[in-house]
């Protein structure tokens, strides 16, 4: 079954990459590290070359980020709370989440959408807020590439290194794939039957 992921990761080519870069960053079935990861095996292989993994992961990356930056930019404030209120449970988000996360891009500038691509725990969420306050979207497509590739380099870098470095590495890939597509699936569940707004709904922001 391990071997099964991989291969399936693997098979869809450079375009079947850069669709699961891109849906990681909407509804992740797959964390980017691991799609990475195992593209940076194919690549030590010599089943994929580096340059192509590196470019369409990154476009798909940047492709999954301009979604929720352009729902936030054409939805703004108003229409979007009562959709984030409604749908939440499904979301796995409420609107001070998003409140939070806007407070933090007036804050620290629109720079953040650049260096954010390197923490795992708000590199998709920043694209909202960006798009809320109309970040120019070439900016934001700029900085949204070339911090995803950065990022992906670097993945893809040290999961070849390690396949060189330590012999069985892809098997051992193939199972921490299946046990975080699996973890995945428990943590959404568990958010989705457990989930409850930490605030009742307010009245549209301005």
């Amino acid at each position: 079954m391990n071997d099964l992921i991989v291969q399936l990761i693997e098979g869809g080519g450079y375009l079947g990459i850069a669709i699961l870069m891109a849906l990681e960053n909407v509804f992740p079935p797959i964390p980017s590290e691991v799609i990475m990861g195992v593209a940076g095996v194919g690549v030590h292989a010599g089943r994929l070359s580096f340059w192509p993994v590196l470019f369409w992961g990154t476009l798909g990356a940047t492709v999954g980020n301009y979604m929720w930056f352009y729902i936030g930019h054409k939805l703004g404030y108003k229409r979007l709370q009562p959709f984030v209120e409604k749908h939440g449970r499904w979301l796995t988000l409420e609107w001070s989440d998003i409140e939070r996360s806007s407070r933090f891009f007036q804050k620290h500038g629109q720079w953040v959408v650049f260096f954010l691509r390197f923490s795992p725990l708000m590199r998709t969420i920043i694209s909202l807020p960006a798009g809320l306050a109309c970040m120019g979207t070439w900016r934001f497509l700029i900085f949204t590439f070339l911090g995803s590739a950065i990022w992906n380099a670097a993945l893809i870098g040290s999961a070849t290194l390690l396949a060189g470095w330590i012999t069985g590495f892809e098997d051992v890939l193939g199972y921490i794939v299946l046990g975080l597509i699996v973890l995945g699936a428990i943590w959404y569940a568990y958010r989705v039957i457990t989930w409850q707004p930490k605030s009742p709904p307010g009245e549209p922001a301005e």
